[in-house]
């Protein structure tokens, strides 16, 4: 059988977890995915799934093979896409992940936008706290802050934010501003997105940092909750810069200890390698990384360039 169908076959028995689900997927006789499944394993002489009356499981190879095929078929489809010309046209699907309030302030505008100018193009957005996986999740543009781990991924360099503290300051005349950070062991503290009793804090330069660890009077699993936490003058929180940028901009919210912060964080849009490079992929983050770089609220030096790559 032909190689391309039975990776077709194999990867879809895999991710619906059934051989009559990927049979409805594929338009296909359950005995034809069969077939195709066994003639797989055959030519490949290793088991790839493990079949039960009530479920399918993949081996360890058949885990490995299931990512090895999708990264063909992705490549297959893209090259068979740029040699039909279609590159001048976006169209299909795009899947972009970001954090909730990043992708709230900043990927959905450029999302509009992008959907207005391409009217072939679908998006499916998932803004989520969480890192999301990009090859076992099928995402085909993440932005990320933070550091980077090595990985097989493209990095586009498009800005940075602070980690800072904050304070109403309705709060801050009553309770004092701090001027050291071990004086916030006598404040009330919110933490956001925290699973501990206690936090720890670190202050300063990556050679020589200031830990202080303490425990939060409030603690809650989003952002916007520690925001209107800190609005309503609870106490003192730590957030990126971009999250309170409104707050900080109205006065509702005032930046303290601003010279024992941490080096800023860095800003990346991620996309999966590819040697051929999807028209639509392309073009948004082209579209996106023009729109952070211009953003004041992502601090971002006029000398960043304009094609980093960070592998």
């Amino acid at each position: 059988m032909d190689q391309v169908h039975l990776m077709n076959v194999f990867v879809a028995v895999g991710e619906e977890e059934s051989f009559a689900a990927a049979a409805r997927r594929l338009d296909l006789s359950p005995a034809a995915i069969t077939r195709a499944v066994s003639a797989l394993e055959e030519q490949l002489g290793v088991k790839l799934l493990l079949r039960t009356t009530r479920n399918v499981r993949m081996t360890e190879a058949g885990r490995r093979y299931m990512d090895d095929s999708r990264n063909i078929l992705a490549s297959i489809a893209e090259a068979n896409e740029a040699a039909a010309g279609v590159n001048s046209a976006p169209k299909g699907n795009l899947s972009v992940t970001a954090s909730v309030l990043f992708g709230k302030s900043f990927i959905m505008p450029c999302i509009v936008h992008f959907l207005e100018r391409y009217p072939e193009v679908e998006v499916s957005a998932y803004f989520l706290d969480r890192v999301v996986n990009l090859v076992d999740e099928g995402i085909d543009v993440a932005v990320r802050i933070g550091h980077l781990p090595d990985s097989s991924l493209k990095a586009l360099r498009v800005g940075q934010v602070r980690r800072v503290l904050c304070a109403a300051p309705e709060y801050l005349a009553k309770n004092g501003v701090p001027q050291h950070p071990a004086d916030l062991l006598r404040h009330t503290i919110i933490a956001a997105s925290g699973i501990s009793p206690r936090v720890e804090w670190k202050f300063g330069a990556v050679d020589d940092p200031t830990m202080v660890r303490m425990k939060p009077r409030l603690m809650v699993t989003s952002n916007d909750s520690a925001i209107d936490a800190a609005v309503g003058g609870l106490g003192i929180c730590r957030l990126l810069s971009y999250q309170i940028a409104g707050e900080l901009q109205d006065g509702r919210l005032k930046i303290i200890l601003a010279e024992y912060e941490e080096a800023p964080w860095p800003v990346h849009v991620l996309h999966r390698e590819s040697k051929f490079g999807s028209s639509k992929v392309r073009n948004f983050i082209d579209l996106l990384a023009a729109h952070l770089r211009a953003h004041p609220h992502l601090n971002t030096p006029a000398t960043v360039p304009s094609g980093e790559i960070i592998n």
